[in-house]
């Protein structure tokens, strides 16, 4: 096999294009820009790479872990219409050597959490908060993607994980409102995704055979609706809103984004990879870029 084509390979199998998720981590120093009370923590270049390099160490453990959730849905995959391409399901990739180079992954990924603990003692919480996500991937990938339900809240769960760590990282503060809506609209995607799986491929997940269609539309419209409701409470009753008082006419775009959300899960579109489609649906890049310009415009009025 040509070297670049066993390059492809890899970053295939590591699920690269995933990485996006762990933007998440990103969050509280995004917020702490525009807060006045916090801008000695994210002045210079310093918070943000720190913070950058815990997305990174979250992205190097979520590769180990999509290895090992490989390894272990080996014989699911293989009956799945599109899982069945991925590098070990089709025996490209042996398994052996995927859990050699999860181990290797798991060790890189705790390397600079570790040394930021060993450098700043201060920083313990966000060491303790990747522990604690390793330790629950590492029960989801033994038996809790098995449970119904309680699937989607660990998946939800791994997210306000992210969003603690990046915050702990670099010392500052992150409004609880942002870490509710950051579960429940993590649950929305993730009830979104089980949706289109039980539509495509219901045999491919143990978990799927718990789900009842009716139940499951109605925890996707509910989460919907919660992750709406919390992120205006968040822009009204937050030291964030309350510092910039338009802030809650950002929240038109974060509707605009569910709706169309909706729209695509129920009209069969492929939500079975939110980070595929949040990176290729025009009409969910107007809805970032109209809450984008709105933000900048709300902080820019208010000072």
């Amino acid at each position: 096999m040509k070297r670049m084509n066993y390059l492809r390979l890899w970053l295939k199998a590591l699920r690269v294009d995933q990485w996006t998720k762990n933007g998440a981590v990103m969050l509280a120093w995004f917020f702490s820009v525009a807060d006045s009370s916090q801008t000695a923590l994210v002045r210079g270049f310093g918070s943000f790479m720190m913070a950058f390099a815990m997305a990174g160490s979250f992205s190097i453990l979520s590769s180990s872990f999509y290895l090992l959730n490989d390894v272990s849905d080996y014989e699911a995959d293989r009956l799945h219409p599109v899982k069945r391409h991925r590098p070990i399901a089709c025996g490209l990739v042996p398994r052996i050597l995927a859990v050699r180079v999860a181990l290797v992954l798991f060790a890189i990924g705790f390397a600079y959490p570790a040394l930021v603990v060993i450098l700043m003692p201060s920083r313990t919480t966000a060491f303790a908060t990747i522990l604690a996500y390793t330790v629950m991937q590492c029960l989801y990938t033994g038996f809790l993607k098995r449970i119904a339900y309680l699937d989607v809240a660990i998946l939800a769960t791994g997210f306000v994980l992210r969003a603690i760590a990046g915050a702990a990282i670099i010392d500052a503060y992150i409004s609880p409102w942002l870490l509710i809506c950051t579960f429940t609209l993590s649950m929305f995607l993730a009830f979104c995704k089980r949706h289109h799986e039980m539509m495509v491929a219901a045999e491919s997940r143990i978990a799927l055979k718990n789900y009842h269609p009716a139940l499951l539309k109605g925890c996707i419209f509910f989460a919907a609706f919660a992750s709406f409701a919390e992120y205006f409470a968040y822009t009204v009753t937050s030291k964030m809103g309350q510092r910039f008082p338009y802030l809650w006419l950002t929240s038109a775009f974060v509707a605009f984004g569910i709706a169309r959300y909706l729209v695509l899960a129920f009209r069969k579109g492929d939500v079975g990879r939110p980070e595929k489609v949040l990176l290729t649906d025009h009409v969910l890049w107007l809805a970032l870029f109209g809450y984008a310009v709105t933000a900048i415009a709300v902080v820019a009025v208010s000072r």
